[in-house]
């Protein structure tokens, strides 16, 4: 039987537009990128021109860059769960010192969801808690690897040393560094996940660029014979006007490599930007394997990091702390689908770990629960003004009593609440104009021009205290913070609540992450 030409050609418009419209309903696959202990300032496209990260970049001209992202618990542990659950920490209840993960809470996680919902999902990497559950065939070792198709993840810190992590050995030898490691198990991960008749979602947490500073000698070359310039607030000079218990703690009287003299800060930032890098490559590797399996036009890649790192910035080493550089990850969403107007954006509006989950939830069309605490950021991304919402609360429930605080801030402003009291040592308050003070140099809490914004802020801090009051989970030691972090209690209402100083959680043993 013969056709017109006409007909021919109709019939062709006719299937393209079927096949456009099952592109446009086909939920998209979702790759989910944390590094560890990683500054937003360390990335080139964050205004480090010292660097090279031509993946994460890349990432970024093609996608959405958000400028003020924060991480809501700024340590490994809380802020990962806090990351999988959209809540805030004194809802999720995990964190060092305190207690592991419920399998109730696990079960409303991004990847559990998904999963439900019909993803093929993997997870490798640094899991970073554990569960309260005894074994099942869904938890062993207090790990949640029955929860994913595909499992690659580790306990505790990990190692650098692929051939120390057990489901990613088998990789050793030919990546003997588990950096790149990590980036061939993706490559396996995609290959198989492209041969099911569903979409994927891949969540891999690097260790990179944790301590110690293991390098990645394939690597050695990118920053041979450079020294780096120290940050503006480098150094001693700009930790004088800290409250005392800001340096009170590990943050500044341990990592003193940071500090010990000049060789020891280049050796140490090297190192460190050294390791961004290789996680950058393996960023890299991932996304030829995308392309080679035929999924890179419908995957999306979200990338970020579990809180940032001090690096030396007002005398501090480590995180915790809520100052810019140890709160504060890059963080980038690339959507290959998105319009051109959608790509190479930057947003300035404050943004959250918490925020994460919902909007991955959004991505695959699913319903983001009510107990999620953060935004869908879809809406953001289309409109700079898309989401209501315009301060986070920032915690450290960590560690020596006086250094546990909280804090609000917004893409302008910065209020922080010392709430440790003592015979030598009184609450204290920090108001920073982040907005146009990015470095922090200048505590504007006992500033008579700004007493209007601190009577602004500190209203502000009690809404959000009133929200942890009224929602802090009641075990693993939470309860205290209603009375911690209240502005109103007195010095010896506290005390009952104290666990101990840096000197005394040292001689216990406790305090360390």
């Amino acid at each position: 039987m013969k056709f017109s030409k006409s007909y021919t050609l109709l019939l062709l418009v006719f299937n393209i537009g079927i096949l456009a419209a099952q592109n446009k309903n086909q939920k998209p696959n979702i790759i989910f990128l944390l590094t560890d202990d990683q500054t937003s300032i360390s990335v080139g496209c964050y205004g480090n021109n010292q660097v090279q990260t031509p993946h994460m970049d890349g990432l970024a001209k093609e996608g959405v860059l958000f400028a003020n992202h924060y991480n809501t618990t700024a340590i490994c542990m809380a802020s990962r769960v806090s990351i999988l659950t959209g809540m805030y920490e004194y809802k999720t209840g995990v964190n060092f010192m305190h207690g592991d993960l419920t399998t109730d809470k696990l079960e409303k996680t991004y990847p559990v969801l998904l999963q439900n919902a019909g993803y093929f999902t993997g997870f490798a990497g640094k899991v970073g808690f554990e569960m309260t559950e005894a074994e099942t065939d869904k938890i062993k070792d207090k790990l949640p690897l029955g929860y994913f198709d595909v499992w690659g993840g580790g306990p505790g810190q990990t190692f650098y040393q692929t051939a120390k992590n057990p489901t990613i050995a088998k990789y050793a030898k030919e990546y003997p560094h588990a950096t790149r490691a990590y980036g061939a198990w993706a490559a396996d991960f995609i290959k198989t996940a492209t041969n099911q008749d569903k979409p994927f979602c891949m969540s891999i947490s690097f260790k990179a660029p944790h301590l110690p500073f293991t390098t990645d000698k394939y690597f050695d070359y990118v920053y041979k014979g450079k020294t780096f310039t120290k940050p503006a607030n480098y150094g001693e000079a700009f930790a004088t006007y800290l409250p005392a218990q800001a340096k009170s703690g590990r943050e500044y009287k341990d990592y003193s490599f940071w500090r010990d003299s000049e060789e020891s800060y280049q050796k140490a930032i090297s190192k460190y930007n050294q390791l961004i890098f290789e996680v950058d490559y393996t960023i890299g590797e991932i996304r030829k394997s995308l392309k080679q399996y035929g999924a890179d036009e419908n995957t999306i890649i979200i990338f970020t990091s579990d809180n940032g790192y001090s690096c030396g910035a007002h005398n501090l080493g480590g995180k915790e702390l809520p100052y810019e550089e140890a709160s504060k990850s890059p963080f980038i969403i690339y959507d290959p689908r998105a319009p051109k107007n959608e790509k190479g954006i930057k947003r300035e509006t404050v943004t959250a770990n918490i925020d994460i989950a919902p909007t991955i939830l959004s991505y695959a069309g699913l319903p983001i629960p009510k107990n999620m605490d953060g935004e869908n950021l879809l809406p953001l991304i289309k409109n700079p003004a898309g989401i209501k919402r315009e301060f986070i609360t920032l915690t450290n429930m960590w560690g020596n009593d006086e250094i546990q605080e909280m804090s609000v801030v917004s893409k302008d402003w910065k209020y922080i609440y010392w709430q440790y009291g003592s015979e030598i040592m009184k609450p204290a308050e920090e108001l920073y104009y982040v907005g146009k003070d990015r470095l922090e140099l200048y505590n504007h809490s006992k500033d008579p021009v700004y007493l209007k914004k601190l009577a602004e802020m500190r209203t502000i801090y009690d809404q959000h205290y009133d929200h942890l009051a009224k929602n802090i989970v009641h075990y693993n030691d939470y309860e205290k913070y209603i009375v911690l972090f209240d502005r109103k209690a007195n010095t010896a209402s506290k005390k009952p609540f104290l666990t101990g100083t840096y000197d005394e959680l040292a001689k216990k043993g406790k305090g360390n992450e």
